[in-house]
């Protein structure tokens, strides 16, 4: 009997702690849901889904002007979040593109974590978008390599690399290479690219996004 509470207890503690994880951003999602009633989301949109770097590109419509933008970045979210909020990140859209940027931040919250752990989530996450939208273009971003993570580089490089092979064998599928864009002359990451943080991105630093991006985006 002690053995089998033991193990009830385990469950629930283990539970309760994936529902914390999650909770963390159930607001942001109902933000979302709250600005998609005031003002209904546009068809054939680029659907932006990820972690911070989206977050605080708020003014990311003036850096596209010809093309119209929905940014669902929520947080420091992680692949995990993403595949906890799908239904709420795709179900209410009808996009022409969905644009991905997550990851660096599995690995923040996991210094351990192996790269396939990562690549395995993004595909989850890859194939509920393609139940919901089979035919739509969809991209991934390259994870970026900030400063401030240095120590994660290496985990951070093999899942770009995987994601990058995985991407290539799928049709209507991208993976957008922004790594060295943002590097200097020496191959070195410019660190004038980011913030005081040395995670976040100056406008500088979205500019050099945009002009990677542009190719990529219908």
């Amino acid at each position: 009997m002690k053995k089998i509470l033991s193990v009830f207890l385990l469950l629930y503690f283990a539970l309760s702690f994936s529902q914390d994880k999650k909770s963390m951003f159930w607001q942001d999602i109902q933000n979302f849901k709250k600005a998609d009633q005031e003002n209904t989301p546009p068809k054939n949109a680029i659907l932006l889904i990820g972690s911070s770097s989206f977050t605080k590109w708020i003014d990311v419509a003036s850096y596209f002007p010809d093309k119209t933008i929905i940014n669902r970045g929520f947080g420091g979210s992680r692949m995990t979040d993403l595949n906890d909020f799908a239904d709420d990140l795709l179900n209410p859209y009808q996009p022409k593109q969905i644009i991905i940027y997550c990851g660096d931040n599995d690995f923040a919250d996991n210094h351990d974590l192996k790269a396939e752990v990562v690549v395995n989530r993004f595909k989850t996450f890859y194939k509920k978008i393609r139940q919901r939208f089979p035919d739509i273009e969809v991209d991934f971003i390259s994870i970026k390599f900030s400063p401030s993570r240095e120590i994660l580089w290496p985990q951070m490089k093999e899942t770009n690399e995987k994601i990058a092979a995985f991407m290539k064998k799928e049709p209507k599928a991208e993976f957008i290479d922004i790594t060295k864009a943002m590097e200097d002359s020496n191959g070195k990451v410019r660190r004038d690219l980011f913030l005081e943080d040395m995670l976040h991105l100056t406008p500088e630093g979205y500019e050099v996004w945009t002009k990677v991006m542009k190719p990529y985006m219908k």
